[in-house]
């Protein structure tokens, strides 16, 4: 039996998978269905959670509260954002509607304190914006 150079074989599966990545297979009507999102993810809450990290965990480790004074605004535009979006199904009721317009309005108020306000009053809203935050996660993961 005459075996196969293994230099051979590679090129055949090269050829292979390209023939496989370019070739295109009969269309599927339901890729013309309108976009279902993944009901386990809820990307505006996470896309607010990284701005959140980011401004809440410096000033609670070390009272460093220049992160949410640079940042206020990016909070009020993704509080803006995560409150204009569909909600999951499994969140769509009115306490969580109720909740994200709280959020909306502390973000909003927050982002005009950092430009006039002092520490105290910027740290306190902070506190209270991060607190609605885990409101709205708790009703998420639970």
């Amino acid at each position: 039996m005459k075996q196969i150079p293994l230099s051979a074989m590679f090129y055949a599966m090269i050829i292979f998978l390209v023939i496989g990545c370019v070739s295109r297979k009969e269309k599927d009507p339901e890729l013309d269905s309108p976009v279902v999102k993944d009901q386990s993810v809820w990307e505006e809450m996470d896309d607010f959670h990284l701005v959140m990290a980011e401004t809440f965990h410096p000033f609670k480790d070390s009272a460093n509260l220049e992160p949410v004074k640079m940042r206020a605004e990016e909070l009020a535009v993704a509080a803006n954002k995560w409150v204009d979006a569909p909600l999951p199904e499994k969140v769509d009721n009115d306490q969580v509607k109720s909740s994200l317009e709280k959020l909306k309005a502390q973000a909003a108020n927050l982002a005009e304190s950092v430009k006039t306000a002092d520490d105290n009053v910027i740290s306190d809203q902070l506190t209270e914006l991060h607190d609605t935050f885990h409101e709205l996660q708790e009703m998420w993961y639970h």
